[in-house]
């Protein structure tokens, strides 16, 4: 499952980074004021900020769902082995038995 994600985190980092260099490249190249050109990389970097802040927050939900949906799966295996074990346990006890009667 981790090399699934792998691929998503860096496409997400790509578009981020990709996009604020964008953004930043734009606003230098822009016949602009010095003080309006500030205002406007207060303003940008701002909105950079905050859709950064928004993924941020997705990936530690899709985190928490991954670490949810492993510990479920990690509990139906661990019912699963106990199972298998119980019943391998319980045929020995057949196969033992069966072997003591044979024997007397």
């Amino acid at each position: 499952m981790e090399e699934q994600e792998k691929p998503q985190c860096h496409l997400w980092m790509g578009l981020l980074i990709g996009g604020a260099l964008g953004v930043l490249a734009g606003i230098l190249f822009a016949p602009k004021a010095g003080k309006e050109l500030r205002s406007d990389i207060k303003e940008k970097g701002s909105v950079v900020f905050k859709d950064a802040k928004g993924i941020y927050d997705d990936a530690g939900t899709k985190a928490i769902e991954i670490i949810e949906e492993a510990a479920h799966q990690a509990k139906e295996l661990k019912k699963d082995a106990d199972r298998h074990l119980s019943e391998a346990r319980q045929k020995t006890k057949e196969i033992l038995t069966r072997g003591e009667t044979k024997e007397a």
